[in-house]
């Protein structure tokens, strides 16, 4: 995250002096062009149409006519303005030639760079579309520091939107194979599909499962129909933002002081969330009965287990003892599930379902 936000502060640094340089070159243009039209106004009285293109075509050695008749002062002028201007206008020239070429030598290597890290990229996310759904989902991913890479065929969308926060992204149709294997998909945790047609949800699904058959694909669906295509096609699981929308206002209609309280616990310590947990035989908790655990002086409460071939459990009793292969539910601040997180799997698998944020 240092990085990023080091080679941000840099490129914000360096569009500063390539702004500045512009403003100055296009500034030594103007007022050469100005005095060079001043001076033929005020020497042989032409008017400041005839003036300026006089000027025009003697500072770009272009002139094929004379449209003001040159008096012998007027001569002389024009002989010091190319002497000192055409100087001048040939560097501005070329300096703003050099400016182009940099910014597109500049934009280049920026990609090669991005290309590069994100090659190297492990358990990562991929969000497929940036409108405001994928731009709300990589905010989250942002916010709690999970590496992610944007896919999008809408190429000043890509640098409006990612460019200034330091995402890696990816330009290009996401049902091409290609262009998910560029975004790491053989090596991603999961991947997220809010395009807004479903037939692009369906066709971007049905890619991503055959290119990668064991990971998560969650992908957005307009309404029952779709959600079973999509569900076919091989999605994880299937979200329809007016379905969930309606749910959340109709929970806010049945138990406002619940979800008052969801929404003022989700403002403290990052919100709250619920997160999916395995245990192992090498686990400390192995062969423990919850009352026995230290999860809750770590701010964590076990809302539900699931054994393998049961029903889940929820909520469990004290007395359940955690086996080996065994799922838990914990609920916690952000902080407090990561830390447990990191404690079960190490920094960089994260196994998160649920946030109150959401």
């Amino acid at each position: 995250m240092f990085f990023h936000t080091l080679s941000n502060m840099n490129q914000v640094r360096a569009q500063k002096q390539t702004v500045g340089q512009v403003i100055r070159i296009a500034g030594l243009l103007l007022g050469f062009t100005i005095f060079g039209t001043v001076g033929i106004r005020l020497i042989e009285g032409s008017s400041w149409l005839n003036s300026l293109y006089m000027i025009v075509i003697t500072a770009t050695t272009v002139g094929y006519e004379d449209p003001v008749t040159l008096s012998d002062n007027g001569k002389i002028f024009i002989i010091f303005y190319l002497m000192f201007g055409l100087g001048i206008f040939t560097y501005s020239v070329s300096q703003l030639g050099q400016w182009i070429v940099r910014q597109q030598m500049s934009s280049m290597l920026e990609q090669r760079r991005m290309q590069k890290s994100i090659a190297n990229l492990r358990g990562h996310y991929i969000v497929c579309g940036i409108g405001r759904m994928g731009e709300t989902i990589s905010e989250y991913l942002h916010e709690r520091g999970k590496p992610f890479v944007v896919i999008d065929s809408n190429e000043e969308r890509l640098q409006a939107v990612c460019q200034p926060r330091g995402w890696f992204y990816v330009f290009g149709d996401a049902t091409d194979d290609f262009i998910l294997k560029s975004a790491g998909i053989d090596y991603a945790k999961a991947l997220a599909s809010a395009l807004p047609g479903d037939a692009d949800n369906v066709y971007v699904v049905l890619t991503a499962r055959m290119l990668n058959p064991d990971f998560q694909i969650i992908a957005r669906a307009s309404d029952d129909k779709a959600s079973e295509k999509i569900k076919h096609a091989g999605a994880t699981r299937v979200v329809s933002p007016f379905r969930s929308g309606a749910v959340k206002i109709a929970r806010f209609m049945i138990h406002p002081a619940v979800e008052d309280f969801v929404e003022v616990a989700s403002k403290h310590v990052g919100g709250f969330q619920v997160a999916d947990l395995q245990i192992s035989e090498s686990s400390p908790y192995c062969g423990k009965k919850l009352s026995e655990t230290d999860f809750s002086d770590k701010g964590i409460m076990i809302i539900g287990i699931c054994r393998l071939d049961q029903e889940p459990e929820m909520p469990p009793p004290s007395t359940t003892i955690l086996n080996a292969g065994d799922s838990i539910f914990a609920l916690g601040s952000s902080t407090a599930v990561n830390q447990l997180i990191e404690e079960f799997n190490g920094p960089d698998v994260f196994t998160e379902i649920e946030d109150s944020k959401a």
